[in-house]
């Protein structure tokens, strides 16, 4: 099926590259925006862990304690695979706005219910419960996000700038964990512990609750990326007995090795990912002996940074394509995560903590740049938002999300070295996907739809077509 996007620049109607521009700008500020939210009601529960566990986890061990905490944050990573398949066909047959706004409409209402959540004191075991149950809500809203808004912002994006755009996926990513993190300098620095550790930790999550309303008003004004024929190719499908748009049939049948690829793609930049931005607060405090709140101040500055950074890399990919960034992150991932993490793992001092980990961010940077557009561009618009979605949810639920259990674990054995390896290996294996089966400027679905981003890329079309060349 060939696609007839409204924001085509194929359309009977073409706009100026100015006139383009800002309606992209315009489209990307309004979708990224309940991307920032979403993920700052995600990590607002590791950076406030060691506050509220007392509230609803047993033990007195303060590893064993983020041992458990970490084991809900993991399990609701088994809600995502699901949260991606019904939100992608939803979006990929419905269209990706009404996909965005339910998504962050779930969202918001867990981080109200766990802001107002009695604790074990008041209702015992089904505090734990409840708590589980919130956040398996929000696992299965933000397992839908990802998928929808990558492939949103990658066909909202402009042909020729689409690395730059798509980018603000991550950029949005990033500033949530980063607006989690300064909500929580300030409230430490505001509240004392025992006020912080008595209430002040359901501020971050009435706070997440009320941006996502926020959010719900700004997405009413998007436009739609999905033509009026796809929705009604759907309908139509439906009756015919045909593989539908948006549907695990026609994603295992006829796109089944673009899926394989998107878990590739994805299962060494998710695990690297969650290692350097989110397992390297316990890291740092429990191993390396650094302070909380010192901790809390290092991983600000480096996300800062590494935020500000993601549309750069992407600059770079609209210059030189998308496969030697990937190519970086996978070879300096390979050869210096070891290095990196042992030397994090033998210091004490500040400054050398925030280098040591400025330096695994600017590795992980060149997948997390472009790893939506990359996705994206795997898929036709009939399977993207699906394909896109539930390949990343399963790599991610699989191993990215289980890197601060598995690294707590380890720590509690006196084997964390075994994470290095792990992370590795991970990476290792992403980057044989990364050589073998992805192609440099090569002309893509996303280019047909949209317009190609490379003046000289090979034109595919029809049966023929490598879905594969990005």
């Amino acid at each position: 099926m060939r696609r007839n996007s409204p924001m085509s620049t194929q359309q009977a109607a073409p706009q100026s590259e100015a006139a383009q521009t800002r309606r992209a700008v315009g489209n990307i500020l309004k979708g990224s925006a309940g991307n920032l939210v979403e993920w700052y009601d995600v990590y607002i529960y590791t950076a406030f862990l060691a506050y509220f566990q007392p509230h609803f986890f047993n033990s007195t061990d303060p590893l064993q304690g983020a041992l458990e905490g970490t084991a809900v944050f993991a399990v609701t990573f088994l809600m995502r695979p699901i949260g991606s398949w019904f939100f992608g066909r939803f979006a990929d047959r419905k269209g990706r706005k009404a996909a965005l706004t339910l998504s962050v409409t779930m969202m918001s209402a867990g981080s109200f219910f766990i802001a107002i959540l009695p604790t074990k004191d008041v209702i015992g075991v089904w505090a734990l419960v409840l708590l589980v149950l919130a956040r398996l809500v929000q696992g299965f809203s933000v397992g839908g996000e990802y998928g929808t808004s990558a492939t949103y912002m990658s066909e909202a994006a402009t042909a020729k700038r689409r690395g730059f755009f798509s980018s603000f996926q991550y950029v949005t990513l990033i500033g949530g964990q980063m607006l989690a993190l300064l909500v929580l300098v300030v409230l430490q620095n505001v509240l004392d512990k025992e006020a912080l550790t008595g209430w002040g930790w359901r501020i971050p999550f009435a706070i997440g609750g009320v941006a996502a309303l926020v959010v719900l008003w700004l997405r009413r004004s998007m436009e739609e990326t999905v033509s009026a024929s796809q929705v009604e190719a759907a309908a139509n499908a439906k009756a015919s007995g045909e593989a539908q748009p948006g549907t695990l049939k026609l994603l295992f049948t006829k796109h089944w090795k673009a899926l394989l690829i998107c878990i590739g793609v994805t299962l060494g930049g998710t695990v690297a990912f969650y290692t350097y931005t989110n397992f390297i607060l316990s890291f740092m405090n429990t191993t390396s002996g650094i302070a909380k709140e010192t901790t809390s101040v290092i991983n600000f500055w480096a996300l800062f940074i590494f935020m500000l950074l993601q549309p750069v890399y992407g600059i770079i990919s609209d210059k030189v394509g998308r496969k030697p960034l990937l190519l970086w992150f996978g070879i300096t991932g390979v050869l210096l995560t070891w290095p990196l993490m042992s030397a994090l793992a033998g210091t004490k001092d500040p400054f050398v903590a925030f280098m040591l980990m400025m330096g695994g961010l600017l590795i992980v940077g060149g997948y997390t740049s472009i790893n939506a557009l990359v996705k994206a561009e795997l898929f036709p618009a009939s399977i993207r938002a699906l394909g896109v979605g539930l390949g990343y949810a399963i790599a991610n639920s699989l191993f990215g999300g289980t890197v601060p259990l598995i690294g707590a674990a380890l720590q509690k054995a006196g084997q964390v070295e075994l994470l290095f390896t792990y992370v590795t290996v991970a990476i290792g294996i992403s980057l044989l996907v990364y050589i073998f089966a992805l192609k440099n400027k090569k002309a893509t679905h996303l280019d047909d739809e949209q317009g190609h981003a490379w003046e000289q890329a090979p034109r595919g079309g029809g049966k023929d077509k490598d879905p594969l060349g990005v």
